[in-house]
């Protein structure tokens, strides 16, 4: 079957996620290796092409548009199995020696994966490495099932039937756009009122979720639930509302105060992120490896 006229180069999704990550068009292409003229080029030829606004510009920098968060949360499937055939037909051509098959969690894949994944790059160059995302019950699954070699989730403990090992440590924060009338706010918000306040959110079975519904005196009520960090993040410089995620996807903008972070009091959000993997059977050859760089790290 013909690909439709309608769906865009795989170049280009991946410029539309970069830019809903960072927030500009010019951190993304910085990122991506081309100039910003050739970047913003290539946004627009995709908006003729799909017929839609997929950004909206301002002086403050870039952020989706509704149907551009549309896009987003679709093209982040295509992009991850472009990545898997890649790799796959890498490794059928013989140009490597070994294949390691990672699924991790959106805030450990988009903000910890990568350089974990150079540095794995250094120590095996023949490796070829499949990453796919998941929330972290999908994750466990994964794991479970032997269709990954190793599992990154995020969450008090290890899910059921894996060993794990604790790699890094993360924080989730509430956000608004500077708009929102909470930016302004300087008492905190306590358990009961963010309980009782309809929150941007994560599905049910991300970590995500899981540590903010323990963290409340009764389940978070949704405002809208997305599927990837990259729209939650879109969604909050989009002023959709309060929103609740990772620390670590909203650093540059508490930074740049393209987002305000909203103080709260008697809520522990802390959280480990940690590697794991089938019970009685540690990693070994390639996901040894990643396991013992992400500890230096």
């Amino acid at each position: 079957m013909a690909l439709s006229p309608q769906v865009p180069e795989l170049s280009a999704l991946e410029l539309l996620l970069a830019v809903a990550r960072h927030g500009s068009v010019g951190r993304a292409a910085a990122e991506l290796g081309i100039s910003q003229p050739a970047a913003s080029g290539r946004i627009k030829g995709m908006e003729r092409q799909l017929g839609v606004a997929l950004l909206v510009r301002s002086p403050r920098g870039s952020r989706p548009t509704p149907q551009g968060l549309l896009v987003i949360e679709w093209a982040r499937p295509v992009l991850e199995a472009a990545q898997a055939l890649d790799a796959g037909i890498a490794a059928l051509r013989g140009s490597r020696d070994a294949r390691l098959r990672v699924v991790a969690s959106l805030t450990v894949a988009e903000y910890l994966m990568p350089g974990w994944l150079l540095a794995l790059r250094a120590v095996r160059p023949d490796t070829a490495v499949v990453l796919r995302t998941a929330n972290s019950q999908a994750v466990a699954e994964q794991v479970l099932a032997g269709e990954a070699d190793l599992g990154f989730v995020e969450g008090p403990r290890a899910p059921a039937g894996l060993a794990g090992a604790v790699v890094a440590a993360d924080r989730l924060v509430v956000v608004v756009a500077p708009g929102h009338r909470w930016a302004r706010r300087r008492s905190p918000v306590d358990g009961a009122e963010l309980a009782a306040t309809p929150l941007v959110l994560r599905e049910p079975g991300s970590g995500t979720r899981e540590v903010l519904d323990r963290a409340l005196p009764a389940p978070a009520v949704p405002l809208l639930e997305l599927a990837s960090t990259t729209a939650l993040k879109a969604a909050a410089l989009a002023g959709a509302g309060p929103v609740c995620l990772s620390e670590l996807a909203v650093a540059d903008e508490l930074a740049t105060r393209r987002l305000v972070e909203v103080p709260l009091t008697g809520l522990d959000l802390r959280r480990p992120l940690r590697a794991v993997w089938p019970t009685g059977r540690r990693p070994v050859g390639p996901a040894r490896d990643l396991l013992s760089l992400t500890k230096k790290t």
